[in-house]
């Protein structure tokens, strides 16, 4: 199982034509004086722990992305690259939720 701790985080909506929906994980790091700002999108939520500070947002694949409750948003880049996908996808319909969502609450598929 890989933990990942991201710099900034959002949960994107995902839903098809035939109205199924799932939640994923974008997350964005920056790189740092030396390095180039990345980005990761989870395999889709399927469990939400609150532990301190912290949503553990488990992931089909068995990752955990550990997201700190004051981080939500994203990069420059990050948010560039989410555009891009929400502009270019013609099938699906992607939504960036609110900060204030009760991830706890939301029903994940399996």
């Amino acid at each position: 199982m890989s933990v990942n701790t991201p710099d900034k985080w959002v949960v994107i909506k995902i839903t098809n034509q035939s109205n199924e929906t799932h939640y994923r994980v974008f997350a964005c790091w920056y790189g740092g004086y030396i390095g180039s700002d990345s980005w990761q999108m989870n395999s889709g939520i399927t469990k939400v722990n609150l532990v301190n500070d912290f949503y553990e947002f488990i992931g089909a694949s068995g990752s955990v992305y550990r997201c700190h409750t004051n981080s939500y948003g994203t990069s420059g880049y990050g948010q560039s690259v989410l555009n891009n996908f929400i502009n270019k996808s013609e099938e699906l319909t992607i939504e960036v939720m609110s900060e204030d969502t009760d991830y706890i609450n939301l029903e994940y598929s399996e």
